[in-house]
């Protein structure tokens, strides 16, 4: 392991990423988990939902799974709940592996001290506060504030390079549209969806919809790795898809572009409308998310419509 703080080792070291959130999150982790492996032995701590991703996109990369309670939407610091025998099991597996480095791409102290936690002697991250105390390499946030300029950023901090993805164009007409999200404040209704699918399929494109009713990770997986175009809201299929190679249309509420598009060279999306409160991050203080139930039907098809032209 080498970075600008420590010297190069001749064996190969032992690597800990932390990652513990969605679906989205890892997908935008892929480029960093693929180029490191290729110069540590990688451990990944998240969901047991990233086992699929893994197989797929870095499978020399080992899988610690943990479920952290403060990644739950509601009650996640109700502590009496708080799975501690299952946490003591990760923080003893991480402390055997004996891991050279750790890193989070998360300004998140709780991914710090699970760091910490580990033993690992560097621990790299973008620190918050006093978690800058349980970081032996604090790293200046990027200007640009996506999770992507992130990863980017450990990988310049350990001498590596992410290389920007070169997708395959995709000929054929074959449209997967995900209706749902990890929260309903981000969800464009389900008959707008229909109606842009009706559309979509009197212009002669082969339209598959999908939504959270499909639980099997492995059949989304395949969908997504089927499509030539997708469709979807503000959530992880869409940077699935991305992941994939597939260009993506998003429609955006409460949350920002510039911090959540997928990365695609030919990744477009739509935003809602103006709000003081965005990015709200999930806690929408109205009755009803009016950012992305206010899209009508005609604004998205006239949006996707150019976009379908273009890629």
């Amino acid at each position: 392991m080498q970075s600008n703080s420590t010297p190069h080792r001749a064996r190969r070291a032992r690597l800990l990423v932390v990652e513990l959130w969605g679906l989205g999150d890892l997908a935008l982790a892929v480029p960093f988990l693929r180029e490191v492996s290729r110069h540590a032995h990688v451990s990944l701590l998240a969901k047991p939902h990233a086992a699929p991703l893994l197989r797929r996109f870095a499978p020399n990369v080992e899988l610690i799974p943990l479920v952290a309670p403060w990644t739950a939407f509601r009650n996640k610091y109700d502590l009496a709940s708080w799975p501690w025998a299952a946490m003591r099991e990760a923080i003893s597996t991480l402390r055997a592996r004996r891991f050279d480095a750790a890193v989070s791409a998360r300004r998140d102290p709780r991914d710090h001290a699970l760091m910490a936690l580990s033993d690992a002697a560097l621990r790299a991250g973008f620190p918050w506060s006093t978690s800058r105390a349980l970081l032996t390499d604090p790293i200046a946030t990027p200007a640009r504030p996506h999770r992507a300029r992130h990863w980017e950023a450990l990988a310049t901090h350990f001498g590596w390079e992410l290389s920007a993805p070169q997708p395959e164009p995709r000929r054929g007409n074959h449209v997967v549209i995900h209706t749902g999200a990890g929260q309903s404040v981000r969800e464009w209704p389900r008959e707008r969806f229909e109606e842009l699918a009706a559309r979509l399929r009197t212009a002669r494109w082969r339209v598959t919809i999908v939504d959270d009713t499909l639980r099997d990770l492995d059949v989304l997986l395949d969908t997504l790795a089927s499509a030539d175009r997708f469709i979807g809201n503000d959530s992880g299929p869409g940077h699935l898809a991305a992941a994939f190679g597939v260009p993506t249309f998003t429609i955006f509420g409460p949350q920002l572009p510039e911090l959540f598009a997928p990365q695609h060279p030919q990744a477009t999306w739509i935003d809602g409308a103006a709000c003081a409160y965005k990015p709200c991050f999930d806690s929408c203080r109205f009755g009803s998310p009016h950012c992305i139930r206010e899209l009508s039907t005609h604004q998205v098809a006239t949006a996707v419509d150019a976009w379908l032209t273009k890629s």
